[in-house]
């Protein structure tokens, strides 16, 4: 039996984030430099995409550049988006026939524009599919994510279309650029860390985390298919204990 055939499709996460990590080490392992290591990492996502859209994951989010990899070599940066426009103008018209609906979340201020130009004209090209919805964490970072919606909603209760004594804690998710998907139940990061890394800080609170030991240029469908078993033999009891959830 295929490790496919072993997940059980009435307990799958309906979302499924990751962490992409271990490009560049990749890379300085086999003497290259660490765009070498992005440019292999591009079929890892493939990889990734085609495993979600397969075992039957409704949400897939990748976290492709923080906020804080602005701060990297020039050099690197110019050839990582330069990278992302090539893979998404080669990639599209793919995700398109399997049904993917391409999102974005992020400061899109902060990209080029031929970046923001490809992103918006791929996210335009399949806003109408009905597949697998995958999101791109570009220029992204929870921190960023938590001021902005707070500013949106001291803007609101300024002007008298949010109340103080009407805020739930789900209206809070509501100002978060999130807010279309449901929160991740599967948090995947590759390369050995073990860390968030500033990624989606709020709706990651009561995911199941899984760390695997390879650099991303390495990850592949089957990794993605066990961190789903591996979650699957997991208990979520969300602070109740066994007894009150079977």
């Amino acid at each position: 039996m295929s490790l496919l055939e072993k997940i059980q499709k009435d307990r799958l996460p309906k979302h499924v984030a990751i962490i992409m990590d271990g490009n560049g080490r990749w890379a300085k392992q086999k003497g290259n430099s660490r765009v070498y290591g992005h440019k292999n990492g591009v079929r890892a996502v493939r990889e990734a995409v085609e495993a979600a859209g397969s075992a039957g994951v409704e949400f897939l989010t990748l976290y492709a550049f923080s906020t804080e990899n602005w701060n990297r070599p020039k050099k690197e940066i110019e050839a990582l988006m330069l990278l992302l426009v090539n893979s998404i103008h080669k990639e599209i018209n793919e995700l398109h026939n399997k049904g993917v609906r391409l999102k974005m979340i992020g400061n899109t201020a902060q990209l080029p524009e031929k970046v923001c130009e490809e992103l918006m004209s791929a996210i335009e090209f399949t806003a109408n599919n009905k597949g697998l919805t995958l999101t791109l964490a570009l220029s992204y970072s929870g921190r960023w994510d938590l001021k902005n919606a707070a500013i949106k909603m001291a803007r609101d209760i300024n002007s008298g279309v949010l109340l103080e004594e009407n805020i739930q804690e789900s209206t809070f998710s509501k100002y978060l650029s999130t807010a279309y998907m449901p929160d991740p139940e599967l948090m995947i990061r590759t390369s050995g860390e073990f860390r968030i890394s500033n990624f989606l800080l709020y709706e990651l609170a009561y995911s199941e985390l899984y760390f695997l030991d390879k650099f991303w240029p390495d990850f592949r469908n089957q990794d993605f298919y066990q961190a789903i078993i591996d979650y699957q033999q997991r208990e979520r009891r969300f602070g109740k204990i066994s007894e009150q959830i079977q």
